[in-house]
């Protein structure tokens, strides 16, 4: 059977017995779990003690934890066992370490997919890798503020009346995407507004081509929509349009550095089939004020997947 491990580590700035209280707690895994942002309504069930959780949802499977083990302000070990869509174990730890004047804490898995599924390995490792990174996202401001300054809205199906636009189009690492969007944006709200502020129409949005979690790449397009093309673009920029069609939409508020937790819900509602995905329409990213605003609070958002007729 094909063996996983997926590790990731981050920095949170507060006492480490706070930490170790907090990961050691099912009881506070509700607030910043990477895959109950998708479902929130799934069935959750914790043991008095906190150490027993247990879970079932239409979207995010079902499935048990026990803590097995714990070394207090040091680690918590935790078996964990998948019930739904396929039954199979996996050994989780929390390790914590004093770092300056916070915690650094790596949370990893050793686990493996049934041996049909062999061909799913790396994808399947980059999918949870990106899943416990907004997992230590989310808890690390849950321990920092107490409480995930990130809200999600499930809008369903909608219509996308279309639009026609003004793009730099990019090829960048997934870890580069928030300065390399704000450095698009920068150029083409200055030109826009500088040039033809009376041609904008409407909220600055991205169109994604290609999303490639193995190899931590993506190409978008930045977009600025107008009501006619100008015919001086400078050089770099680009135009085009999107057609109108039907969207599943999620709407999300909060800094931008949660907004893959909009994707993430978008990708599990659409292979829990939720909606039939279009695979003719690329998704599209709408900002609902500045695109800029990477690390404000009210940064809103909205992701766009086409849906089959």
């Amino acid at each position: 059977m094909p063996k996983m491990h997926i590790e990731r580590s981050v920095l949170i700035n507060a006492p480490i017995d706070k930490v170790f209280k907090i990961v050691s707690d099912f009881h506070t895994w509700t607030d910043w779990s990477p895959w109950l942002v998708a479902e929130p309504e799934a069935k959750v069930n914790v043991r008095e003690d906190g150490k027993f959780y247990e879970w079932e949802g239409e979207i995010v499977g079902a499935g048990e934890m026990t803590i097995a083990k714990e070394v207090e302000n040091q680690s918590v070990e935790i078996d964990l066992m998948f019930l739904k869509p396929w039954k199979s174990k996996a050994k989780v730890s929390f390790l914590m370490k004093e770092e300056g004047d916070g915690v650094r804490l790596t949370w990893d898995m050793d686990s493996s997919l049934p041996f049909f599924l062999f061909w799913m390995k790396k994808m399947t490792e980059a999918f949870v890798g990106m899943d416990y990174e907004r997992g230590l996202t989310m808890l690390k401001d849950y321990v920092e503020q107490g409480k995930v300054p990130h809200t999600m809205t499930v809008k369903g199906i909608q219509d996308f009346s279309g639009s026609k636009y003004i793009g730099i189009r990019r090829n960048a690492a997934i870890k580069d995407l928030s300065n390399a969007m704000s450095e698009d944006y920068t150029k083409l709200m200055g030109y826009v507004m500088e040039n033809h502020a009376d041609k904008k129409d409407g909220d600055a949005f991205s169109i994604y081509h290609k999303w490639e979690l193995v190899k931590g790449q993506t190409t978008y397009t930045a977009c600025v929509p107008v009501s006619e093309v100008p015919s001086d673009l400078p050089e770099g920029m680009i135009s085009g349009s999107v057609p109108a069609t039907k969207v599943h939409v999620i709407h999300g508020k909060g800094p931008y550095r949660f907004t893959g937790n909009i994707w993430s819900a978008q990708m599990m509602r659409q292979r829990g089939k939720k909606f039939k995905g279009n695979k003719n329409v690329d998704p599209i990213e709408r900002y609902l004020n500045s695109p800029m605003d990477t690390h404000e609070n009210d940064l809103e958002t909205e992701v766009l997947f086409g849906v089959k007729s």
